[in-house]
């Protein structure tokens, strides 16, 4: 199978590449590189640096035919959109327009969009969410994420484009970007390994469903081996706080550290949680790494990493 992984140099596209390559598929990945990084680009996978918005992209559709498309490529940073919505526009549903027409023109058979189920529904009326929750999102972010995902009705409905749509929780592991503005969880890791002091924006009161990346990964694979048509949530079911992940953290790492408080940020909802039910009945997916454990294993990654990523 030919797979088209946008963002593949990014946190969850590069690992769902790896996956796909060791599974035997061939993989291309594009990626500007405002986000992604050359050292998670996979050597067996064929890389081109490429913005979504560029019309080249319509050449490697043309002369790749690819089989599957798996969308991860985007503007991801909430409080970004908030300042710059109109970027955020541009590059989430102007750039998925783009992959869109070029998938239907040149006969991809399959198309998976990494939405957001921590934005699409914005304020929870209930606990966990599931699937038929209203979406009322909050932030621009949300909004490109939920229209993205009503394109996708229309082409599916106009030109039969097959789709899925994983509405991810909040996910974290390694690779994630512990200097920028969002992946709370690389953020802190980093910030506490370096002996630095984790801010914590608001009272901390907020919660959220924190999925390891190896587990949205699964998720991924089980719809595009089953070619499942559907919209599902890509979740734990647990509800963790700020203050509580802050407490986690420091308690891996083994250290005495006082929380600090900052300002809260527009567009953040105060609670997320989803239901991942219809996951786990339709494709048998469960969520295999626990919170505790992912934090272990996403903090040695940073451990390890960290002498290449120190900056002054």
């Amino acid at each position: 199978m030919k797979a088209l992984v946008t963002g593949g140099a990014g946190f969850i596209g590069s690992h769902l590449a790896d996956r796909l390559i060791e599974e035997g598929h061939e993989v291309t990945l594009v990626d500007n590189l405002s986000t992604g990084k050359k050292e998670n680009i996979n050597k067996r996978a064929r890389f081109h640096k490429m913005d979504i918005l560029s019309p080249r992209l319509e050449g490697l559709f043309k002369k790749e035919r690819f089989d599957i498309v798996s969308h991860h490529a985007a503007q991801i940073d909430v409080r970004r959109s908030v300042e710059d919505p109109i970027f955020d526009a541009q590059v989430n549903i102007l750039g998925f327009l783009n992959i869109l027409e070029n998938a239907v023109r040149y006969g991809t058979k399959f198309l998976v969009f990494a939405s957001s189920g921590g934005t699409v529904y914005g304020e929870q009326r209930f606990f966990p969410a599931s699937e038929e929750h209203p979406t009322c999102p909050i932030s621009p972010y949300g909004v490109t994420k939920l229209t993205s995902e009503q394109y996708l009705y229309f082409y599916r409905k106009s030109y039969g484009l097959r789709y899925s749509v994983l509405r991810y929780a909040n996910v974290y592991g390694p690779r994630q970007d512990p200097f920028g503005e969002a992946g709370v969880v690389a953020i802190f890791a980093q910030k506490m390994l370096m002996e630095g002091q984790p801010v914590i924006n608001g009272n901390g009161m907020q919660t959220r469903d924190y999925v390891y990346v190896d587990d949205v990964v699964d998720a991924n694979m089980a719809v595009i081996t089953k070619k499942a048509e559907d919209v599902f949530n890509v979740g734990t079911g647990r509800e963790t706080s700020v203050n509580s992940l802050f407490d986690l953290l420091r308690q891996v790492l083994g250290l005495d550290l006082k929380a600090v408080y900052g300002p809260a940020k527009k567009g953040e909802q105060s609670r997320s949680l989803l239901d991942p039910t219809k996951l786990k009945k339709a494709l048998d997916w469960e969520p295999r790494v626990d919170l505790e454990e992912g934090l272990l294993k996403t903090v040695e990654y940073f451990r390890k990493d960290r002498p290449k990523k120190d900056r002054v």
